[in-house]
Formats: structure tokens, C-alpha cells, sequence
């Protein structure tokens, strides 16, 4: 899916938030947003992810069934195993040999069963990377998606959204270079 994004902007009380944003994000690649906090980054995902409309501009490529997001929150269901939080996401097109694959690669095996109330923080993050990727999208959408991930996980997980996002066109935001620099995006700076 190609992306394309011409003058979005939007305002909050007469307050500009994002001024005639543009870019184009092909398939299969991938681009990182990166500002200073409440330079409109969320914003701009919210409005990709059709949570928010825009004031003006035009969006082509977004087909919202093909859709999946990392917001900055987990929102997982948090009495429900690491497994079944994917599992909901795949419906019938991934077998639970494969989630559960899927998220050894990152995961202790030991984290799949327990509810995730009971993970780390950095343990949820990884069932919500897991979760994004594995399901049946175009489009990945990913907010700040490393927060909360020591040095050492953060790579160990650039490294598997790197092989698994192989196809996939997604657009990420952090405040860290060095995560553009690791996943091989261009970055489109944010004022």
C-alpha cells in the first residue's frame, strides 16, 4: 500500500496543531515521524487511523480494514494471556503454534500463558509490537512503539519487526535517531 499525504492540518482551538503536512510513504517501506512532544505526531496518527479528521488536506491509500496501530497506551486486555491477546487480532488466519512463535522471539516462553496483568511494562510492549505485526493489515501505524524497552530489547525488537514487517508500510514516531537509524526509514521532522 502506498501512502499518500497531501496539506493535512489541523487545529485545536484555534491553536495550529499540523500545517499542510505532505509525504509519501511507498509500499513496503517505512518512514518515522519525529518532533518535539506536541508537535502533532499522535495527532497525525489519529487522523491516519480515522479516530480524528483533518481540517484540510487529502489521505490517499488508507483502506481501514487493513489497518493496525501501537498507540502510546497497551490497551491490552489485561486478564487475558499474552497468546490470546494476539490470538483476538489473527481471528482464524494464524495458528496459536505461530503466535506463540511469533512471541518467543521476544518474549520469555514462561510470559505467553499469564495474564498480562501480571507482565512488566516492557513485556506488554512486546505483546503489543507482536500484536501489530501479526495482524492482517497494509499499514502499521506505531506511536513512540520502544518506550519502555531497555537498549538490549529494543534491539533484540527492531530486529524482529525488521523481518517480520518485510511488505508491510508503516509509519513510526520516537524522539531517538539512532531507532530510525536501526529499522533503515527515512524521517520526516515535525516543527
Amino acid at each position: 500500500m502506498k501512502l499518500i499525504l497531501s496539506g493535512i492540518s489541523k487545529s485545536y482551538s484555534g491553536k495550529k496543531i499540523l500545517d499542510q503536512i505532505s509525504f509519501t510513504v511507498g509500499e513496503g517501506e517505512g518512514l518515522c515521524l519525529m518532533g518535539p512532544s506536541g508537535c502533532g505526531k499522535t495527532t497525525l496518527f489519529r487522523i491516519l487511523l480515522g479516530l480524528e479528521s483533518a481540517d484540510e488536506g487529502t489521505i490517499e491509500g488508507i483502506c481501514q480494514d487493513a489497518l493496525s496501530a501501537v498507540f502510546q497506551e497497551d490497551r491490552l486486555l489485561e486478564n487475558l494471556s499474552a497468546v490470546k491477546n494476539v490470538s483476538i487480532v489473527c481471528k482464524k488466519t494464524e495458528s496459536e503454534k505461530e503466535i506463540r512463535r511469533q512471541l518467543c522471539e521476544i518474549l520469555p516462553e514462561e510470559a505467553l500463558d499469564k495474564p498480562v496483568r501480571q507482565l512488566s511494562g516492557g513485556m506488554k510492549r512486546r505483546v503489543v509490537l507482536v500484536r501489530a505485526v501479526m495482524k492482517k493489515s497494509d499499514l502499521v501505524i506505531m506511536d513512540e512503539p520502544f518506550t519502555g524497552l531497555d537498549e538490549i530489547t529494543k534491539k533484540n525488537v527492531i530486529a524482529y519487526l525488521k523481518k517480520t514487517m518485510h511488505g508491510k508500510t508503516f509509519l513510526f514516531s520516537t524522539h531517538q535517531e539512532e531507532e530510525a537509524i536501526l529499522l533503515g526509514t527515512k524521517i520526516y521532522r515535525l516543527q
